[in-house]
């Protein structure tokens, strides 16, 4: 599902840069905004399950309400019946009591998919930069990150993992396992957002996952350096690894493995590189995931004292 604070919050830095010259002339007689009421409802132990505070802003600046927000955990919300029906699948999930007034300020995304309604509230389900996947399997100690190949961002988490381990810093009790981003259907193939090039690269580098393990992370620190480059055989020759071995196995074995990701990367919604998949449950991003213990190195303004800010996003 597609996240509508993106949409929201585009509405309401568009519908304020409109009304500033407005606003100044006659702030005194602004109207007094109208009040509605918010239920999220959240995880009971992860704080990336809680409210997001931006998202909020985003969706009352769209309504142009004033929120009254409850806060609801789920193992509450699953024993009212004010809540039946309510899926809580990924966790926070909001809940805003349906009026007329907001019923019709929604209706276009309600039609589009992009929120759903019951008879007394309209639904976000999934909308969050982070949250909680609350009925997957748990990965003790896994820390999975889902990037692009050629997404500087995503290319920026690997470098941080790979610097980690080359320092010695990285967690011996921790594991970090690559996935990669990219969409597929049988009627037109693979689509990742750089070019076909990106996909073709996340072939090779799950092959060399597999195939050679232990030069992986060798791999990448090279490849990396110009990762846009059309040298990849050169980088797998000064890794160590036999690139005629890996090019056999691209178009039947390789392509079932990218296949994987593809439908992996579905099942949890993923769609931005780089994403942080904590424990199999816990979905983070650059800041949050280096709050994680062990997980330090992935704060992108780590020992940059006075330095301006390094660049942090996503793909």
């Amino acid at each position: 599902m597609k996240k509508i604070i993106v949409l929201l919050m585009a509405a309401v830095m568009a519908g304020t840069s409109f009304a500033a010259p407005a606003a100044k002339t006659s702030a005194n007689k602004a109207a007094k905004k109208a009040k509605a009421e918010f239920i999220i409802i959240e995880d009971d132990v992860y704080a990336a399950g809680k409210e997001e505070p931006r998202l909020t802003q985003g969706v009352a600046g769209f309504l142009e309400v004033e929120p009254v927000v409850t806060h609801v955990p789920v193992s509450e919300a699953k024993n009212d019946t004010r809540f039946a029906g309510i899926q809580y699948d990924f966790l926070p999930v909001y809940l805003i009591k349906k009026t007329d007034a907001v019923r019709k300020k929604m209706a276009q995304h309600i039609e589009h998919g992009y929120v759903k309604e019951n008879n007394d509230f309209v639904i976000l389900e999934h909308q969050t930069r982070q949250g909680v996947y609350t009925e997957k399997t748990a990965k003790p100690g896994v820390m999975e990150i889902f990037v692009m190949s050629q997404c500087p961002y995503g290319v920026m988490a690997e470098n941080m993992v790979i610097e980690a381990k080359k320092e010695g810093t990285f967690p011996t009790d921790k594991e970090v396992r690559l996935h990669y981003i990219v969409n597929y259907d049988e009627k037109n193939g693979f689509n990742s957002l750089h070019g076909s090039g990106e996909w073709e690269e996340d072939v090779r580098q799950l092959l060399i996952a597999k195939y050679y393990p232990t030069k992986f992370w060798k791999y990448l620190e090279i490849r990396n350096k110009d990762y846009r480059s059309s040298r990849w055989d050169k980088a797998m020759e000064d890794a160590g690894i036999n690139a005629k071995k890996i090019m056999k196995k691209f178009d039947t074995e390789g392509l079932e493995l990218l296949k994987a990701e593809a439908k992996y990367a579905e099942e949890y919604g993923v769609n931005a590189s780089p994403t942080f998949l904590w424990e199999g449950k816990v979905q983070l991003d650059f800041g949050t995931a280096s709050q994680i213990d062990g997980f330090g190195f992935l704060n992108p303004n780590k020992n940059r004292p006075g330095a301006a800010a390094a660049p942090t996003g996503s793909c």
